[in-house]
């Protein structure tokens, strides 16, 4: 069975750094990415930044230059370092992978995602 396990999430001052990782545990065939979503009370859950197996990065415009997100293809794991943190980055962060699954005698592409991590930024 696969999981998405999440660490690092917390409270933190404005202007302070959190790093979240998250690890895929289970066999897939491979993963095509892996991410990180956000969603705050009130609003939809949006992405944050994605990566791929080859390391190209996407991010939202709101986290560009303070966000970085990072992945050890070895260790199945993704890491979001996150600076300069601003109280509209408080939400739960959402791990979500991109694999391919075996399913005899061929593949199918599914998604996972973790439980979520609360990061909240407060003074």
């Amino acid at each position: 069975q696969v999981q998405l396990a999440e660490s690092g999430g917390g409270l933190v001052q404005p202007g302070g750094s959190l790093q979240l990782a998250c690890t895929l545990s289970g066999s897939v065939h491979s993963i095509i990415g892996m991410g990180w979503y956000r969603q705050a009370p009130g609003k939809l859950r949006e992405l944050v930044a994605n990566i791929d197996r080859i390391g190209t990065a996407n991010y939202t415009d709101s986290v560009k230059g303070r966000f970085t997100i990072s992945r050890a293809n070895a260790k199945n794991t993704v890491y979001l370092q996150m600076n300069s943190l601003k109280p509209e980055d408080a939400a739960v962060y959402y791990c979500h992978a991109d694999v391919w699954a075996r399913r005899i005698p061929g593949l199918q592409r599914r998604e996972y995602w973790g439980q979520g991590t609360q990061v909240t930024v407060s003074s």
